[in-house]
């Protein structure tokens, strides 16, 4: 195991279409987006804040029309939709655990103590913690439908409470 935390043969790569890394195991030509069994999920979360992640710069120059821009964290349970992310390979926890972990980082980022997208860069179960969770711009019907109405509900600068999705536990800031 390499200071990625992977385990043999496995190495993080770059899709130019998605613009997000990705787990390519080079013996066996297989890849993923989640990572492997038996990845050390602490040494990769250190490692993608190292090598994998953006600071986006926000411009409203180019702003599609009807379109908002907003990052999120999310923290899956395992009843979400897909419970696995790039974090973890399974994710075991409950609804009620994911519930307090969320709210926890709520506190963090109200109190002025870390900002949502530095978060999300290592703790949000989606593949956008890359880009400090952000969604790039997305109009009406793009998202599912109780986030994307907490995020058009938003003023830009403005952080949402606790949504909750199919997908799992957000909090969401809308950037424009």
């Amino acid at each position: 195991m390499d200071d990625s935390g992977l385990p043999p043969s496995w190495e993080v790569r770059h899709s130019n279409s998605k613009n997000l890394p990705y787990y390519f195991n080079a013996t066996d030509k297989v890849s993923r987006w989640e990572p492997p069994t038996g990845t050390d999920t602490e040494k990769l979360k250190k490692y993608m804040a190292t090598h994998h992640s953006t600071s986006s710069q926000i411009s409203s120059a180019s702003k599609p029309e009807g379109k908002i821009r907003a990052a999120h964290l999310l923290v899956k349970h395992r009843d979400s939709r897909r419970p696995a992310s790039w974090r973890e390979s399974e994710i075991t926890r409950t609804k009620e655990e994911a519930m307090e972990i969320i709210k926890g980082h709520e506190q963090k980022i109200k109190s002025g103590a870390v900002s949502l997208g530095e978060l999300a860069m290592s703790e949000s179960d989606c593949s956008s913690a890359r880009k400090r969770g952000d969604l790039g711009y997305f109009g009406q019907g793009d998202m599912q439908k109780e986030f994307e109405e907490a995020a058009f509900a938003l003023q830009p600068g403005q952080m949402s409470g606790i949504v909750e999705t199919a997908s799992g536990l957000h909090l969401i800031e809308r950037l424009v």
